[in-house]
């Protein structure tokens, strides 16, 4: 709940409690209660009232949809029948952007109340960076597999558009959602949380899709410029993510685990690590046509020699998150939306383990591209066939449930 000084203007309306589908880090005793039915009818929310608990959150599941699609084309090893399976979940993660879209404009529509309260929680605010990092998953699963069913063309200009309106929109969130946090939130003090991350690394997610279009723009001003604001991207994204990763090991450290239905949220600090190593290895690709020969040799060193040990830190991070999740399932954590994290961010991890594959040439970078896309197709269908059934319950669409706290330390 936003704490305002007295010398400020009065708030709006607390928002509703946040659900495990909202990934809410903060206490209990912090969260406002659900409005009664009687706040929900004054407020003109019974337009289809099924759609004023789809939350920017939503646009997870695109997100991890369409990555199995893309990491799947870029694995450095020959599976017959993968690219057939891949274009068809990239048409599945494209009606998903659909779907989503159209049911965030009605929520936005019927619900502008809710809508408003979204944005001044600081648990549910940072998801607005998904709606920028679905449109260019999609986009790019577009340009590399879905380029066999519409045509190279209509796929290199279904991927511009979606780059630049995800690009836009990212690089405002990646101001807004902060600039809110500091001046309209007022988080309590122990309760970052890797959502945090998520409208800071949707830069980076704009630098490695941008790698893909650098080779189709006219050689030139234009192509070396698309390169280094994709580097600009990157470095906005790397900063930015070195300065909340601390504060949310802080975080764990200090308060012990997050509360059970929040604890697969750990997985999205594997994002800013697979991403970053994903945009070095593109852009090391995409850099040999742009500018001359001496950067570009520098720039697919750069690639190895960044990309390496932050491979091994992603390593490390994910062995600690699946350690907490295997405790928080021994605790009773049953499903939620955040199970979604458990895909796009490994799905980072496979392309840029093959990326780094792809230049050194090694088996030892190649066959742990192909245990992490297993481990991501196995989370992507378990997330998918959850929240389907979940969807035709009505349990998703519901009244938000607060999560259960977290377990308490013992000695």
């Amino acid at each position: 709940m936003a704490i305002f000084p007295q010398t400020r203007t009065a708030a709006p309306p607390p928002p509703a409690a946040p659900s495990p589908r909202t990934e809410s880090s903060r206490p209990a005793s912090a969260r406002p209660e659900s409005p009664g039915p009687a706040a929900v009818a004054s407020s003109g929310s019974t337009r289809l009232p099924f759609l004023r608990h789809i939350g920017p959150n939503w646009y997870a599941s695109v997100m991890g949809t369409a990555i199995v699609a893309s990491a799947g084309a870029m694995l450095p090893v020959d599976v017959p029948g993968l690219r057939a399976a891949c274009t068809v979940v990239w048409v599945l993660s494209a009606l998903l952007l659909l779907a989503v879209l159209t049911a965030r404009a009605g929520h936005w529509f019927c619900h502008r109340d809710q809508a408003r309260a979204h944005l001044l929680d600081p648990a549910v605010a940072p998801f607005y960076g998904c709606l920028s990092m679905a449109l260019m998953a999609v986009g790019g699963a577009t340009l590399t597999v879905g380029q066999d069913v519409v045509g190279a063309r209509a796929a290199l200009a279904v991927d511009v558009v979606l780059f630049v309106a995800g690009t836009v929109i990212g690089l405002v969130a990646a101001v807004v959602v902060p600039y809110l946090m500091v001046v309209r939130h007022r988080p309590a003090p122990g309760t970052a949380s890797p959502v945090w991350l998520l409208p800071l690394v949707a830069p980076m997610v704009s630098a490695s899709q941008g790698a893909l279009l650098v080779p189709h723009v006219s050689a030139g001003q234009g192509r070396e410029a698309l390169l280094l604001a994709c580097y600009a991207m990157f470095g906005l994204s790397l900063l930015a993510t070195l300065v909340v990763l601390p504060l949310v090991f802080s975080r764990l450290v200090h308060h012990g685990p997050l509360p059970l239905a929040l604890t697969p949220t750990l997985f999205l600090v594997l994002g800013p690590l697979g991403q970053s190593t994903t945009a070095v290895n593109q852009l090391a690709d995409a850099a040999p046509g742009a500018v001359g020969a001496p950067y570009a040799s520098a720039f697919v060193a750069f690639a190895v020699l960044y990309g390496v040990p932050v491979m091994g830190f992603a390593l490390l991070w994910l062995a600690l998150a699946t350690a907490m999740v295997v405790r928080a399932a021994r605790n009773g954590m049953g499903f939620a939306m955040t199970w979604w994290a458990f895909t796009f961010p490994v799905g980072t991890c496979v392309t840029g383990a093959a990326g780094l594959a792809r230049h050194t040439g090694l088996d030892a970078l190649t066959w742990p591209a192909v245990a992490l896309y297993v481990a991501l197709v196995a989370a992507w269908a378990a997330a998918g066939t959850r929240t389907a059934l979940g969807v035709v319950s009505g349990a998703l669409t519901a009244a938000p449930v607060p999560p259960r706290p977290a377990t308490a330390r013992t000695t």
